[in-house]
């Protein structure tokens, strides 16, 4: 391996005293390439298909993005180190990462709390959902979740990077991570875990308590409603829901609120595998498959093909 310039840092990757390490990145790789597929369909599926030109499916093709941005800034460049046993990233190079995985992982919750308001619309105030949820709308909202995750991540990508880091310069993570660059600083950083901690609070938590709060507000509407097919449709598309909004809020709680969590390497390393992998290839299953629109459009599709 080179040792590159000083500026560098040096990615450890992940489990490196694990035997069958080669195995588990052929199998991110395949995660990879599936998820990457499922979304770019979903995608393709939401802008062919006419039935899909909703306020729900634009607010869906916009987490594929996210998703497709997020897997695809951290695992191939991941897989590359490991099989050419490159591990060392510049500094300008980490900094982009921390950046690029911040701004989609913030701009994420904040899209998924937008969507549990479009659902709570929709079921809760049927005649008016039109008005409310407009196609200018459904934009600001989209513009809304990218730009709160752009400003807030560039501040704590500039604050990270402002520190005075350690040598060697060793990150213990397969990509740059907020947590992982942390544990090789020089400073005393507690005052700094704790903004992050409140900053998790204002994107997580503060969040997640709309969101959950919102859906008791629905199901007791769903339950009032005397359509059988319409009950089943909407408790359908709020289970779908309420399942990417655990796996996107799940591993981001246990990761950024918990105080010394960047001691944990190995924990959130397990975790960051879970959300940049695993949970893009889920979120499209958990829409299509229990989705009879999206369905429809994809036999639609196979159908011209």
């Amino acid at each position: 391996m080179s040792t590159g310039n000083e500026t560098d840092f040096t990615l450890l990757g992940f489990f490196p005293e694990f035997k069958y390490i080669t195995a588990i990145v052929a199998i991110i790789l395949l995660i990879y390439i599936a998820a990457f597929t499922g979304n770019t369909l979903l995608l393709l599926l939401i802008w062919l298909d006419s039935r899909l030109h909703t306020p729900m499916y634009f607010l869906l093709s916009q987490l594929s993005v996210m998703d497709l941005t997020l897997t695809s800034s951290i695992v191939p460049k991941m897989a590359a180190n490991f099989f050419s046993g490159w591990r060392n990233i510049s500094f300008l190079a980490c900094g982009t990462q921390i950046f690029f995985s911040l701004t989609v992982a913030i701009a994420e919750c904040i899209l998924i709390t937008l969507m549990c308001f479009d659902r709570y619309v929709a079921i809760c105030n049927p005649l008016r959902y039109s008005l409310i949820i407009s196609p200018r709308v459904c934009a600001q909202m989209a513009a809304m979740s990218w730009a709160g995750g752009a400003l807030t991540s560039l501040g704590h990508t500039a604050f990270t990077l402002h520190f005075q880091i350690c040598n060697p310069r060793e990150i213990p993570h397969f990509f740059c991570e907020v947590m992982a660059v942390l544990r090789i600083v020089c400073e005393d950083i507690s005052a700094y875990e704790k903004a992050v901690v409140v900053t998790s609070i204002l994107v997580l938590l503060l969040p997640l308590s709309l969101i959950l709060s919102s859906y008791i507000i629905i199901f007791l509407a769903v339950l009032r409603m005397n359509s059988p097919e319409g009950r089943n449709k909407a408790l359908a598309t709020c289970t779908s829901h309420l399942c990417v909004v655990g796996l996107y809020f799940g591993p981001g709680m246990c990761i950024y609120m918990r105080p010394g969590s960047a001691k944990t390497p190995k924990l959130n390393q397990g975790l960051f595998l879970f959300g940049t992998v695993l949970t893009p290839l889920l979120n499209p299953l958990a829409y299509s498959l229990r989705n009879k629109e999206v369905l429809s459009a994809l036999k639609k599709f196979i159908g011209r093909c």
